[in-house]
């Protein structure tokens, strides 16, 4: 039986595509997935996105990797079956599952829908959970069965459903700061970076009302900048268009996951102003120099990801707008290749694996 739902019926195995080692190459395997619950919605995955943090968990360099590992937490798909007590969702609608699919439910950060921020928060994948084989496996699958407090619906048309898949890591990760740091109308915006993150954030911001600075090292992504509602783009190894900016920002988003300096961008924001971080780089920034927070009463912050309730303000916030990731489909037997790509920045801007490929 399920500790966590108290399930009687037999799990079912399903198509998959997980690493059995770190330094294995994803491949096609078998997985068990639990009978819906009482409070539980079966999920038929469409779509996954692929997201850089996957590529790091199923290689083992972030520590703690269980395998076999199922990466995955940008999904989309339709409700396939509903546990007798489900209320919040029927059989065919359209739902996606985001990177938490259990929390404690009860902590201060769990009042406050901020899930996202509970000790007991569980991942999509590779988190430990009572299910087989006993931690979480991710939307790298056929399907997939989540407690309907985890779930989220998707307004968008169903044509645009691969495309809506990266918000729900990308989208939510980006939304999140511009949120909170009260992004709009009469703020000037900055995004560091132009990849799976920054294009969403540039996307975002925009479409609150900011004006929006996009920050590349790339003389070539100037044009894509704008295509994507930044309204100026700086190449951040210019000198003399870093200085034209000094002391002007309200927020700057900074989505790079790579070690770098980050006084030169702290240099750039107006008094009280904050440097988010949300990008995640595998080794530590070079520290900063005090004085450039302590003159200008300025603010180096983290954000991750969101909680359920703000994920789905993200969402139909986004349909509202009609705002969508840019994505490449791909098969599942492309994943490998595609992760090799990624590590090359040879993507724009998100692969998203179709999944009814896994049936072939």
């Amino acid at each position: 039986m399920c500790t966590l739902c108290g399930n009687t019926q037999h799990p079912t195995l399903v198509n998959a595509y997980g690493a059995h080692a770190g330094d294995k190459p994803l491949e096609p395997m078998r997985i068990a997935r639990r009978a819906p619950g009482s409070h539980d919605i079966q999920i038929d995955i469409a779509y996954c996105g692929i997201c850089h943090s996957d590529l790091h968990q199923v290689r083992a360099e972030w520590a703690g990797t269980h395998f076999p590992c199922v990466p995955g937490h940008e999904i989309v798909g339709r409700v396939s079956s509903v546990g007798q007590q489900v209320t919040e969702f029927q059989i065919g609608d359209l739902v996606g599952v985001g990177c938490i699919v259990d929390s404690c439910q009860y902590c201060e950060e769990c009042d406050a829908g901020l899930e996202n921020y509970c000790d007991g928060m569980v991942g999509t994948y590779n988190s430990p959970t009572a299910d087989e084989p006993g931690w979480t496996l991710g939307g790298y699958s056929q399907k997939i069965v989540v407690h309907e407090r985890y779930a989220l619906r998707v307004r968008h048309p169903e044509e645009q459903l691969a495309a809506v898949a990266p918000l729900l890591c990308a989208g939510i990760t980006t939304y999140s700061p511009l949120r909170h740091w009260n992004t709009g109308p009469g703020k000037k915006v900055g995004v560091v970076g132009i990849g799976g993150l920054g294009h969403m954030g540039i996307k975002l911001a925009h479409a609150m009302g900011a004006h929006v600075v996009a920050f590349t090292t790339s003389e070539s992504k100037r044009e894509a900048a704008k295509a994507l509602g930044a309204d100026e783009t700086v190449v951040s190894r210019n000198a003399e268009e870093m200085a034209a900016h000094l002391k002007s920002f309200d927020l700057i988003l900074n989505t790079v996951a790579a070690p770098h300096d980050l006084d030169a961008l702290l240099a750039l924001l107006k008094r009280d102003g904050v440097l988010a971080l949300v990008g995640a780089p595998a080794s530590p920034h070079p520290s900063p120099n005090v004085f450039n927070l302590i003159t200008k009463r300025r603010a180096i912050a983290g954000s991750m990801i969101g909680g359920i309730p703000e994920t789905q303000e993200m969402l139909d916030f986004c349909a509202r707008h009609g705002i969508v990731s840019d994505i490449e489909l791909i098969r599942a037997d492309e994943i490998n290749a595609a992760y090799e790509r990624m590590l090359k920045g040879d993507v724009r801007y998100r692969f998203v694996i179709d999944i009814a490929s896994l049936g072939i």
